[in-house]
């Protein structure tokens, strides 16, 4: 059975590379243009959407980027990861601007916000298909970060392509006092989770 990562996430591909995962990539076009303002409908929804468009996309056979698709069974992994602030400014996602990070981090630092992932795994080829979906939670503590820091940050480049403006793996990483949960659901995929079900299925 080939998996078949839904995602351009180099920081998803790190952790299934990490845990012993052998995977293709396909990338979603999935539309990702959503009201949804609840963070685990809104990361599931997304993660089903990303899985679906690939697994579409896949059993149109052999033009798309993994080998002889119409002769495999696929395992097609989708994710969604959004940044979630109760008291503040709801769902954040990836910031189109710097000034636009400065005002995520400038909301973020000094207090608890929490990172919801939805993982939506979809398996084709089997009598009856597979769908299965989780999210995960975790709470990150930040620190209180000056004007010039959270300017330095930004000047990293590193906040730009990451949902909430940062990244715990990265330079950020000085800034993060504590987190209550899954590490890796913070960089975005849920590693242990994922893993249990992957097996649970017999894919691995």
């Amino acid at each position: 059975m080939k998996i078949v990562l839904a995602s351009a996430s180099p920081r998803r591909r790190e952790i299934l590379d990490q845990i012993g995962i052998k995977y293709d990539v396909c990338i979603s076009n999935a539309d990702e243009n959503t009201i949804e303002k609840d963070p685990k409908k809104r990361v599931m929804m997304l993660s089903e959407r990303k899985a679906m468009s690939v697994l579409k996309a896949l059993e149109k056979g052999p033009t798309f980027i993994c080998e002889h698709p119409e002769s495999e069974t696929f395992c097609v992994i989708g994710c969604d990861t959004v940044v979630y602030q109760e008291n503040g400014n709801g769902i954040l996602g990836k910031p189109h601007s710097e000034a636009e990070a400065f005002e995520m981090l400038s909301a973020l630092q000094g207090g608890v916000h929490e990172v919801y992932s939805g993982v939506t795994i979809l398996v084709s080829g089997l009598k009856t298909p597979v769908k299965r979906s989780f999210w995960e939670r975790t709470a990150v503590h930040f620190s209180q970060m000056s004007d010039s820091e959270i300017m330095e940050y930004i000047k990293t480049g590193d906040s730009m392509d990451k949902a909430g403006a940062y990244g715990i793996q990265g330079f950020c990483a000085r800034y993060i006092e504590g987190i209550e949960g899954d590490y890796f659901n913070v960089v975005g995929l849920p590693a242990n989770h994922l893993y249990r079900e992957l097996k649970s299925l017999g894919v691995c």
